[in-house]
């Protein structure tokens, strides 16, 4: 128990020059920023790394996840525009190509840095969020910030919370839950890459992914020779030349809202990719015998933490249902994938367990609405949360945390915060959301009108 330590005794230097203020630049931040640019309000996008995209490029997530509902693209708009400009810049993958594209994380960090300051809108780079003032009524006054200049506030009339894990929702108070009822987390994944790899073999070999039995992952996982190899996950994809990308393990009971237990998990993360790397280069040589590990990621893979209580909760009925709102900012076809614990992991790898029974997937051409109410976090007037940490059910919390969706309720949460913030009121619960839709649809996103 940390002992108490009065701080702030002297003032300290106040920006008050913005309309909207971002945090957190991830795929949704880097959304909400360039569309609250792109609607003329004065956007400021702070951000805790040296790289605007998140899990896609300091995270190296080695894909997208589908951007298709297997007839249409449905996550439009500017994540469409994110995802085919990144594609184009990619000679390996094929232009007809929406479901499971490759990322390269450089290039991505790119694309993204054009599309938020295209708009014009500001970004502050190692810069952390340190704690957020509040008034009476619910209203954010300022936020505080920590960087090389020291301590800074910043005011602005409306806050967009995209840090993932809701921390600047959650220190002005707003109501929030946090994994299942007994408060276990979804396991961590601590992404790398292996550089060196020969294409043909690994193109033309078998099939690394989990999904595949005759995956060399079971041997390996199985042998007892890779302690650090937990079990069979294996996504997979060549990002680069000679490159591939891993999204593989996972790393349980890490919380990351406790920086103590994440710097712990880091440590095992990188370990890990190393023992992945020997393991390949045993199990599949032809692909891996020279490879080497070119780089881990500069941040956690983290699924969930925070979720806020917002004015409307998104259930699994909803999702079973393909539940449409009046207010929907975004559709999500996403299947509901919670990764296992680590007793359900240990089993899956005995044929003790089913996948297929832990997760719900839509047909073609089906999906469900995200209303604008899980944007809006429950007695907070001025602020909007956007990413993986939106108003719902744990469950639904699976499907809709991953980065096409992010983008999409980023791109809402933005808007609709330029929106407020030309407003006397500056309260986004009261902005109108048939003009909201109608803007982001001018924009192109696809909200099928509703009947």
């Amino acid at each position: 128990m940390l002992k108490p330590f009065t701080a702030f005794s002297k003032s300290i230097p106040l920006d008050d020059s913005w309309e909207v203020i971002v945090v957190g630049g991830g795929p949704a931040g880097c959304a909400a920023a360039a569309a609250a640019a792109r609607e003329g309000a004065r956007t400021l996008l702070i951000e805790g790394t040296g790289a605007l995209g998140g899990m896609g490029t300091s995270g190296l997530v080695p894909a997208w996840c589908p951007f298709s509902d297997k007839e249409k693209l449905i996550y439009q708009g500017m994540g469409q525009r994110v995802m085919e400009t990144l594609k184009s810049q990619m000679p390996h993958v094929k232009p007809e190509m929406v479901d499971w594209v490759p990322i390269d994380a450089e290039k991505l960090k790119v694309v993204y840095d054009e599309l938020v300051t295209g708009y014009g809108a500001a970004v502050l780079f190692h810069t952390m969020l340190s704690a957020v003032e509040t008034d009476e009524d619910g209203r954010v006054t300022g936020i505080i910030v920590t960087n090389k200049s020291g301590l800074t506030a910043f005011q602005a009339k409306v806050y967009v919370d995209c840090t993932g894990d809701a921390d600047l929702a959650a220190w002005a108070g707003g109501e929030y839950s946090k994994g299942d009822a007994q408060g276990s987390l979804q396991p961590a994944t601590h992404c790398f890459i292996l550089g060196n790899v020969d294409e043909y073999a690994y193109l033309n070999g078998p099939n690394l992914h989990n999904q595949n039995k005759q995956s060399p992952i079971y041997e390996i996982a199985q042998s007892g020779e890779y302690p650090l190899i937990p079990d069979a996950h294996l996504c997979n994809n060549l990002v680069a030349p000679r490159a591939t990308g891993f999204n593989a393990g996972h790393i349980w009971e890490v919380d990351h809202t406790d920086p103590w237990n994440t710097s712990q998990a880091m440590i095992r993360g990188r370990a890990m990719a190393q023992q992945y790397r020997d393991a390949l280069a045993k199990h599949h040589p032809r692909a891996f015998a020279n490879s080497y590990v070119a780089s881990t990621g500069a941040l956690m893979g983290i699924r969930e933490t925070r979720r806020i209580l917002g004015d409307y909760m998104l259930t699994l009925e909803d999702y079973l249902n393909r539940q449409s709102f009046p207010d929907e900012i975004c559709r999500n076809n996403y299947y509901i994938d919670i990764h296992f614990t680590e007793e359900e992991a240990k089993a899956l790898l005995e044929g003790k367990l089913v996948e297929k029974q832990r997760s719900f997937r839509y047909g073609p051409g089906e999906s469900h609405g995200i209303p604008y109410g899980c944007l809006t976090p429950k007695g907070l007037a001025n602020v909007l949360v956007a990413g993986r940490s939106i108003s719902c059910e744990r469950a639904v919390q699976g499907s809709v945390r991953v980065m096409p969706v992010c983008l999409a309720t980023g791109e809402a949460a933005g808007l609709a915060a330029a929106m407020t913030a030309t407003t006397a009121a500056a309260d986004v619960h009261a902005v109108d959301v048939s003009v909201l839709r109608s803007r982001l649809k001018e924009a192109g996103a696809y909200l099928p009108d509703q009947s």
